[in-house]
């Protein structure tokens, strides 16, 4: 089935205003605020373990299906391809990086995705894949975290960075012991928003929580009755507190043109064998935050659902 596309260019501010905005915006939310333009460091490495070096080379966002694809009743025909995105982005042989819904039929329930592939050129394979896939244990309530390395599948919605993963410079963002209300992507998003009001400011790539815990949550299998309110939605999802070090994969935009974006959504993962759906910092006197982005130069919306749905 073929799937809408729609195309809409961001605005592309200099990096060096871009670190001028964020140090003012997240010196209100955090004590300790740095911001720069640095050479990417290279992301195949520990704490990062991701499937390309850097995150430059035409770097592009995709937002794929979304939450109306979730709620109220799950969609199961909602199937999507990383190959297929990648293509659908026009970029051939993408590395992609972020946050979505595992594919149910291989993980066998539904799953939080947590994104690092470079794909093929032809899209139908991965050239390297450092996937994970979050999910709740049916026995304790615990939460799994698993690799996923054999498919490019996934479910329902899906937020990514894409670019041809070669190194470049970035921003580089570190923030520490938060003294606003604000989570750290919430913090970076809206300090863009702030600034550059109705025009739209993509970015996507790492961060890492290095210091403190985070409150996480994780899907359970999908629901049997309508999720058509908050509360049971949050009912329905299972929380967790996390440990540090988390690697959190993700994007964030400014400002949504009217195509119903996921303004910002970061997954994350560990070496300990937590991770899931990134929410705040649990810590804020001992959180410390660093982060690698790329400032995206176009927006692909796909499958958008139907208004109202």
């Amino acid at each position: 089935m073929a799937l809408s596309v729609t195309k809409v260019p961001l605005l592309v501010p200099s990096m060096e205003e871009v670190v001028q905005v964020l140090q003012s915006g997240l010196e209100k939310n955090f004590s300790s605020v740095e911001v720069s333009v640095v050479d990417c460091p290279d992301l195949t490495q520990k704490p990062f373990n991701l499937s390309a070096k850097g995150l430059c080379g035409s770097p592009r966002l995709a937002d794929v299906g979304g939450p109306p694809n979730l709620v109220p009743l799950v969609k199961k025909e909602k199937l999507y391809n990383m190959g297929d995105v990648a293509s659908l982005v026009e970029l051939p042989g993408a590395f992609m990086v972020g946050a979505g819904a595992g594919p149910f039929a291989v993980v066998g329930t539904n799953s939080e995705l947590v994104c690092s592939v470079q794909v093929s050129e032809d899209g139908k394979k991965a050239v390297c894949c450092n996937s994970y896939i979050s999910k709740v244990d049916t026995q304790d309530g615990s939460c799994i975290l698993d690799p996923l390395r054999d498919t490019l599948d996934f479910n329902l919605m899906g937020n990514f960075l894409c670019c041809e993963g070669k190194p470049g410079k970035v921003l580089e963002i570190k923030a520490s012991v938060r003294t606003g209300e604000e989570n750290f992507m919430s913090a970076v998003r809206k300090s863009l928003q702030n600034h550059y009001q109705s025009k739209s400011v993509g970015l996507g790539g790492v961060f890492l929580i290095e210091r403190g815990k985070a409150k996480i949550h994780v899907m359970p299998d999908f629901s049997c009755t309508p999720l058509d309110t908050s509360e049971k939605v949050n009912g329905w999802l299972k929380f967790y507190e996390m440990d540090a070090t988390l690697v959190c994969l993700g994007e964030l935009v400014s400002h949504d043109p009217g195509l119903d974006l996921r303004v910002e959504h970061f997954h994350c993962f560990s070496d300990h064998g937590q991770g899931g759906h990134y929410h705040y910092d649990t810590t804020p006197g001992e959180v410390g935050y660093r982060a690698y982005f790329s400032i995206a130069e176009l927006l692909y919306r796909i499958d958008q659902p139907p208004e109202g749905n």
